[in-house]
C-alpha cells in the first residue's frame, strides 16, 4: 500500500504545484495524509483536502472536486469522489491484482519487509529471568515482546543482538545460600532442580518475615553476609553460586526451546561486577556523585525526578550502577544504533534515571538508549510474587495447552503426521497470541480458560488457516502463472489486506508494538477464509479464474509465512 500511496501522492502534488507553482507540500506529507475511511463503503482510501486551502486558497470542498477530475490517470485509482471536503479513492481491483500478488511473487520472504536498518545495528535487553527462580507467566511479556521485536527488527535490515541479561547477582543469593546450607542437600536440589532452589527461596523469605514480625533481623543479617562473601569471591559461595546458575539455565532452555528463541549473549549482572567502579570513578570526575546518609547519589531534582542510587552506605553497588556499566560495555562490544530495553512498566522511573545519568556523564549515544515497557500480570487479580509461590510456571501452561490440542487431535484427524510437534506449536502458539493479542502497555488479568480458548480470534485459528492454504496448494500442484481477474468483493478485499503489511512492520518499528503484526495476521486470516467460502478455488470451471485463486492463495501463504515469525508464532503445515 506503500507504493499505492506514493503514487496517489506524487500526483496530488503535481496538480498542486500546477495551481500554485510556490507551494511547499512534499509528496511525503501528502502521502502522510491519506487515511483508511472509518467505513469500507466510502472508498479504499481518503485525503482530507483542508491542509491545501491554505496552499490553493480555495475551499476543501473546492479542491476535494478538482482533484477527483484529476486523478484519473493514475493508474491504482479505480474511481475518485469528492465528499464534503473529502477526496474518497476506491483502488483498482486490475492493479491491485497484478501489482500486490506479483511483489509478493517477487520478493518472496522479503515481502513486507522495510529496507531501513541495513548497516545499523540494535541490541535487545530481554526476558533476563532472575536466577534460581523458575519461567512463570510474568516473564512472557518481556520474553515474547523483546523477541518479537528482534524478529521485526531482523526483517528490517538489522543486525540485532539479542541478549538475556540474567538476573545472576544480588542480596537474593545471600538468602538462596543461607538456605541451602540450612535446610537443602545436593541429591535433592539434582533431582528437583530449580523447584527445589523456589521451595528454598520461599522458605527463607517467610522464615525472615516470621523474625521481622517479632522484631528480630538475624537470618536477613545473615544473608547479607553471605551476598557479601560472595562479592569478595568467597570460593564456597562463588561455588554454590555457579551451581545454582546452571540449573536455572537449564530450566530456561527448555521453555526458550518450545518458544523457539535462542540468544546471542547470557551475560547477566554478575558479568559487571568489575566494570562498575570506572564507571563510579567517571561520575566523581565530572563531580556527579553526592553523599546522602552514606549512599552515593546523582541528584535528579533538576530533571524532576528523584535522585538515582549509585551506590549503598556500604559501598555495595544497585542496578543502576550495573545497568550504566553494561551499557558503556555494549556500546564498545556491539557499536550499537539502538538498545531496546523491554522491561515492566513498573521500572519506568529507573530507566528514565540511569538514561539521564548516561546523558549527565557525557556519552554522547544516550538517547540510543530506549525502554520499551509493557504492562502486568495478574491471576485472578492477584499479583505474582514467586516468594509467596502465587505464579503460574509457564512449562504448566504450556503443558495444559499442548494437551488441550492432543485432544483435539486424537478427536478430528488421529492420524496426523508429527502429531507431537503439531500439538506443541499449536499449544504454545495459542499462549503466545493470547498474549500479544493486545498493546503491550495493557494490563492482563490473566484467565487459563481464556489464554487456552481455541474459539474466535485465536493463534490456533490462524495456524489453522496457513494449513489450509498450504493443503489448497498442495492438492493445486504447480502454482500457475499470472492470468484472471477479480471477480468477487472478497478477492478485491484480500488484496488490499495483504498489499499492508510493510505498513504494518513499520509501525511496530516505530511503536515496538508486537500486536500490530498479531492483528494483522488476523486480518489476513479473516479475508482469506471469508474469500474461501465465498469462491469456489480448485473447482472453478473457469480455467483462468482457478489460476489466478490459486496465485492469491499462494500470496496468502507467503505472507502468512513471513509475518507467523514476527510474534513467535510456528508455522503448522496440516492439523
Amino acid at each position: 500500500m506503500l507504493f499505492i500511496k506514493s503514487q496517489i501522492a506524487n500526483k496530488i502534488e503535481q496538480i498542486v504545484k500546477s495551481i500554485n507553482p510556490q507551494s511547499q507540500l512534499s509528496s511525503e506529507e501528502i502521502k502522510n495524509l491519506l487515511e483508511y475511511p472509518p467505513d469500507p463503503g466510502m472508498g479504499d482510501l481518503s485525503f482530507p483536502c483542508f491542509k491545501l486551502s491554505r496552499e490553493l486558497r480555495r475551499s476543501p470542498v473546492q479542491i476535494a472536486q478538482q482533484l477527483s477530475q484529476m486523478l484519473s490517470d493514475v493508474p491504482c485509482v479505480g474511481s475518485a469522489e469528492a465528499v464534503n471536503g473529502y477526496l474518497n479513492l476506491k483502488l483498482s481491483d486490475a492493479f491491485l491484482k497484478d501489482y500486490v500478488i506479483e511483489s509478493i511473487f517477487e520478493k518472496k520472504d522479503q515481502y513486507g519487509a522495510p529496507d531501513i536498518g541495513k548497516g545499523k545495528t540494535v541490541v535487545l535487553d530481554y526476558s533476563s529471568p532472575n536466577v534460581a527462580k523458575p519461567f512463570h507467566i510474568g516473564h512472557l511479556g518481556t520474553t515474547v515482546i523483546g523477541h518479537s521485536l528482534k524478529k521485526v527488527h531482523e526483517f528490517a535490515g538489522y543486525k540485532c543482538v539479542g541478549i538475556n541479561y540474567l538476573g545472576d547477582w544480588g542480596t537474593q543469593f545471600g538468602k538462596l545460600i543461607v538456605a541451602y546450607k540450612k535446610w537443602g542437600d545436593r541429591e535433592t536440589i539434582k533431582a528437583g532442580g530449580v523447584d527445589e532452589l523456589v521451595k528454598l527461596y520461599v522458605r527463607i523469605n517467610n522464615e525472615i518475615s516470621k523474625e521481622e514480625e517479632s522484631g528480630s533481623s538475624e537470618l536477613a543479617a545473615m544473608a547479607r553476609q553471605e551476598f557479601h562473601k560472595m562479592e569478595l569471591q568467597d570460593e564456597e559461595n562463588i561455588s554454590l553460586w555457579k551451581w545454582f546458575v546452571q540449573i536455572s539455565l537449564d530450566e530456561y532452555q527448555k521453555t526458550y526451546k518450545q518458544l523457539d528463541i535462542t540468544f546471542d549473549s547470557y551475560k547477566g549482572e554478575s558479568f559487571y561486577t568489575d566494570k562498575m567502579p570506572a564507571q563510579v570513578e567517571k561520575l566523581r570526575e565530572k563531580g556527579l556523585l553526592k553523599i546522602d546518609n552514606g549512599a552515593s547519589i546523582v541528584d535528579l531534582s533538576a530533571y524532576d525526578m528523584p535522585p538515582c542510587l549509585i551506590l549503598k552506605s556500604d559501598g555495595s553497588t544497585l542496578y543502576p550502577t550495573r545497568d550504566i556499566a553494561a551499557a558503556v560495555y555494549r556500546k564498545n562490544e556491539y557499536a550499537f544504533d539502538k538498545a531496546i530495553y523491554v522491561t515492566a512498566a513498573s521500572q519506568c522511573l529507573h530507566f528514565q534515571q540511569w538514561f539521564k545519568v548516561v546523558e549527565l556523564m557525557g556519552y554522547p549515544w544516550y538517547g540510543e538508549l530506549v525502554h520499551v515497557p509493557y504492562g502486568t500480570v495478574s491471576i485472578n487479580g492477584a499479583k505474582l510474587a514467586t516468594r509467596t509461590g502465587n505464579v503460574i510456571l509457564l512449562r504448566d501452561l504450556f503443558a495444559a495447552a499442548i494437551e488441550k490440542v492432543n485432544e483435539i487431535i486424537e478427536e478430528k484427524n488421529p492420524n496426523l503426521p508429527n502429531r507431537a510437534e503439531t500439538a506443541e506449536a499449536i499449544g504454545v502458539g495459542a499462549i503466545v497470541f493470547y498474549y500479544l493479542s493486545n498493546s503491550r502497555m495493557k494490563d492482563i488479568n490473566f484467565q487459563m480458560e481464556d489464554a487456552l480458548s481455541f474459539d474466535g480470534n485465536t493463534g490456533p485459528y490462524v495456524q489453522y488457516t496457513y494449513a489450509r492454504t498450504c493443503t489448497l496448494l498442495e492438492k493445486a500442484g504447480k502454482i500457475p502463472g499470472n492470468s484472471g481477474t477479480v471477480t468477487d468483493e472478497s478477492e478485491s478485499t484480500l488484496l488490499k489486506v495483504l498489499s499492508r503489511f510493510e505498513e504494518k512492520v513499520l509501525a511496530t518499528l516505530s511503536d515496538y508494538e508486537p500486536y500490530y503484526i498479531t492483528r494483522y495476521i488476523l486480518e489476513v486470516a479473516t479475508a482469506f477464509n471469508r474469500f474461501y467460502h465465498n469462491c469456489a478455488i480448485l473447482s472453478a470451471e473457469d480455467k483462468n479464474v482457478r489460476d489466478f485463486r490459486i496465485r492469491l492463495t499462494a500470496a496468502v501463504n507467503q505472507v502468512l509465512s513471513n509475518a507467523f515469525p514476527l510474534i513467535c508464532l510456528r508455522k503448522t503445515e496440516k492439523v
